[in-house]
């Protein structure tokens, strides 16, 4: 069975003061990596008084040119671009399986099928919330996290051991 994102999480809202933000709290577009690979320090701060926040576990994925796969399973609370959607997971759902679910190429496929422009295709924020989710019981969802969770840290692993031999 199955339904929509907007079932199982919401766009967080609320503001924080750039003035709290450093360039290790603060995320852009700018500084996700693509193709699913984290995020970096950000080159700079926004000159506006107040940005987007985030919360430990919120889940920010760029609403630029989706084809980027720039995605981020927030490990620390702070403030983000405008361009950076950030899903909340509601009450009874893993934010595991949420992050999971959204780094789906998949998920990335459907937001450039609904994006809107060319030059800078953006998601459609209405649209989005229309993806179609799987609907699994909250320890269901928390074991296929684990699960892939695991293979992410084995992967890691092999990436380092492989820069550290090619050093």
């Amino acid at each position: 069975m199955k339904y929509n994102l907007s079932n199982i999480c919401v766009y967080a809202k609320g503001k924080i003061d750039v003035a709290v933000l450093d360039n290790s709290t603060y995320i852009s577009t700018e500084n996700m990596i693509p193709n699913k690979g984290g995020i970096t320090k950000a080159s700079s701060l926004p000159t506006v008084v107040q940005t987007q926040t985030f919360i430990t576990g919120d889940v920010l994925v760029s609403n630029i040119r989706p084809y980027f796969k720039k995605i981020w399973f927030a490990e620390f609370g702070g403030g983000c671009s405008n361009d950076v959607l950030v899903f909340r997971a509601k009450d009874g759902v893993s934010k595991r399986f949420l992050y999971y679910i959204l780094a789906d190429d998949k998920f990335f496929g459907y937001s450039m099928a609904t994006s809107k422009g060319t030059k800078m295709p953006r998601g459609d924020k209405v649209a989005i919330m229309k993806y179609p989710v799987p609907k699994f019981t909250y320890e269901k969802q928390e074991k296929i996290a684990g699960i892939l969770e695991a293979l992410d840290k084995k992967i890691k692993l092999n990436t380092e051991i492989n820069d550290n031999l090619a050093a």
